[in-house]
């Protein structure tokens, strides 16, 4: 357990306290615009002040057709400026490294918000059309400048937003990414966009400014031996500060019959790493589950359920049989735990997670 609170340094920025970051969670609180909110601000620096090593922003989108829910952080334009910058100076004050996570939804952006939603294909089922090659190179830029507007607000690192069905796990995926230039085609041209967005960012942030990657290894159209090549080629090449694998159940099986020998987890940490580091997300709900990630070879691991239900999931954590409070919970609880109206409603249409208001009789 001890190794869980023993700081963890990366190629560039600053060291995390420990080994707890907090997951980029969808919360519906920022402004229509995509500028900060009070209660978006509240959320995140009572993580930070609760201890988390590194406290990441929910998923901040990079073009404004790229917005993938109401009330999404913005970060394509100077406007969301003020807010990212009291917001990154607020998580530093508190001893947490400061890191927001760059987004652009793709076909999974709603019509109703974006109207024309756009992909690395035309996808059907959404009607959302695909980029041509000068729009895609634009989305590269764009996702680069929103690193460079990050950087200029106070932050420390970004993470890339390449998981979970999204635009960049569009491109990677040979189901929803059928182009015939350069993104498409092999997995490399498949990659490109990962691969550009990285160099671009290094080539344009401050030398010591963090990059991480999440990246899904299987679901949404996704090959996990495609996924270990480039994590592979990632871990390698030394331009990434860390991997966040996103793996819906850190103790699940792949899905795919040929990998299905050994836990998905494992296949990811026999590969070597040099210094970029790699984190795991998925169900880790406990420090004990937290603690088994590390001895797997984990070096992080990322909260995401457990730090909505408590706000210092870290600290709570030296004690190693804390479990967190037992779902469904009060509505009462999660605004004493930070949480604004619309997330609280948002975290209401998860199944069990919230108990419904009891009738009132007459």
């Amino acid at each position: 357990m001890a190794d869980l609170f023993s700081p963890l340094s990366f190629p560039r920025g600053p060291a995390m306290s420990n080994r707890f970051m907090l997951a980029p969670l969808t919360n519906l609180q920022s402004h229509t615009d995509g500028t900060l909110s009070d209660d978006e601000f509240r959320w995140l620096t009572m993580r930070a002040q609760g201890g988390f090593g590194l406290t990441m922003t929910c998923a901040a989108h990079v073009q404004a057709v790229g917005q993938g829910f109401p009330g999404q952080l913005g970060v394509f334009g100077d406007q969301h400026l003020p807010g990212l910058t009291r917001l990154a100076s607020a998580i530093k004050a508190a001893g947490s490294v400061s890191s927001l996570q760059m987004h652009h939804a793709g076909i999974r952006s709603p019509k109703e918000i974006v109207g024309q939603p756009v992909g690395a294909s035309e996808d059907a089922e959404t009607g959302s059309r695909g980029l041509s090659l000068g729009e895609t190179e634009q989305l590269v830029e764009d996702f680069i400048a929103a690193a460079v507007r990050a950087e200029q607000a106070g932050f420390e690192g970004v993470e890339i937003h390449g998981a979970h069905g999204y635009i960049i796990a569009q491109y990677l995926s040979a189901e929803t990414n059928r182009r015939e230039d350069r993104y498409g085609g092999s997995p490399e041209n498949r990659a490109r966009i990962v691969h550009e967005i990285i160099d671009g960012v290094r080539a344009r942030c401050g030398a010591d400014f963090q990059l991480g990657l999440r990246l899904s290894p299987e679901r949404f159209g996704l090959k996990l031996a495609e996924i270990l090549d480039l994590s592979r080629a990632l871990l390698a090449g030394g331009k990434l500060d860390f991997l966040d694998l996103s793996l819906w159940d850190v103790f699940k099986t792949p899905i795919e019959e040929e990998f299905q020998s050994r836990p998905l987890i494992d296949w990811f940490m026999d590969l070597p790493r040099g210094q970029t580091r790699v984190g795991v997300a998925g169900k880790v709900t406990s420090p004990a589950i937290a603690a088994e990630m590390l001895s797997k070879g984990a070096d992080f691991v990322l909260i995401g359920r457990a730090a909505i239900l408590h706000h210092d999931f870290p600290k709570l954590s030296r004690n190693p049989d804390f479990t967190p409070i037992p779902n469904p919970v009060t509505r009462e609880h999660l605004r004493a735990e930070g949480l604004g109206p619309a997330f609280v409603e948002y975290m209401a249409t998860w199944k069990g997670f919230v108990a419904e208001p009891e009738a009132v009789t007459a």
